[in-house]
């Protein structure tokens, strides 16, 4: 059996402070990583991580930040090699959100920018913020965390949120071509229904949630442990030769 050590490495996971996102964070520093959290609002639920991490032996700092600002990011790049003595090694763009359920009728250009913005343009602009570090370290893996609205265009009222998750499965591929000869992996992540966050005690009815979990092969929900460790997964040694690839994390709900 091979066990993952990452050690030494420096990680950044966008909103970070519940659900998917801290469950990704708490995996990477039991692995060895030194691991940044990033939050926006829930200044407890990152703290809370932070020392949920150290208490287990790893090493761990919150950085707010809004994952949709450039300049932002920027700034909080530059924060975690402060503190941690070197730049980011492992990126996780796992900041994402719904916002609401929106009937294209309905549609507003407000919400749209918003749902574009926290799912995609900080996809785009927390890799452009850490590129650099990791080519002149010589290597780097980013991983983004999509979803399967990306491929069946997600339940009601969710279609710009679909459409964002799709162009960042689109936009890894390309972004693996152009970092692939500096030495950094970049895939993606697309978890399927998965319990215990809150986006779903936010979205999903419990009538829809019974409906869906009866459609799962695997016959459950998935947790954000599932999709932790496919995160971990691809930052690893184990996953050398593989870029602009995508991973289904949801039981056989659709099968690619």
């Amino acid at each position: 059996m091979t066990n993952i050590d990452l050690t030494g490495r420096i990680a950044l996971v966008t909103g970070s402070s519940s659900g998917i996102g801290l469950e990704i964070a708490r995996t990477l520093a039991a692995a060895g990583a030194k691991v940044a959290v990033n939050y926006l609002q829930d200044r407890e639920g990152a703290e809370q991580a932070v020392a949920d991490i150290r208490a287990a032996g790893g090493e761990a700092a919150s950085f707010q930040a809004d994952a949709a600002q450039p300049g932002q990011l920027e700034a909080t790049v530059a924060a975690i090699g402060q503190t941690f003595g070197r730049s980011v090694d492992i990126l996780v763009n796992n900041a994402g959100h719904l916002v609401r359920r929106v009937p294209n009728g309905e549609m507003t250009e407000e919400h749209y920018g918003k749902v574009m913005d926290v799912n995609f343009k900080s996809c785009v602009f927390a890799c452009k913020a850490v590129l650099p570090g990791m080519i002149a370290s010589g290597g780097g893996r980013i991983v983004n965390i999509a979803s399967v609205a990306a491929h069946d265009g997600g339940g009601p009222g969710a279609t710009i949120y679909a459409a964002g998750k799709s162009a960042m499965i689109a936009y890894t591929k390309g972004l693996a071509k152009e970092a692939g000869p500096h030495g950094i992996n970049v895939n993606a992540v697309s978890p399927g229904f998965i319990g215990q966050t809150r986006f779903h005690a936010a979205f999903t009815p419990d009538a829809a949630r019974a409906a869906t979990i009866g459609k799962i092969p695997l016959g459950r929900e998935g947790t954000p442990q599932d999709v932790a460790h496919a995160v971990l997964f691809f930052v690893s040694p184990l996953a050398a030769y593989i870029t602009g690839e995508t991973l289904e994390v949801n039981g056989g709900l659709l099968m690619r």
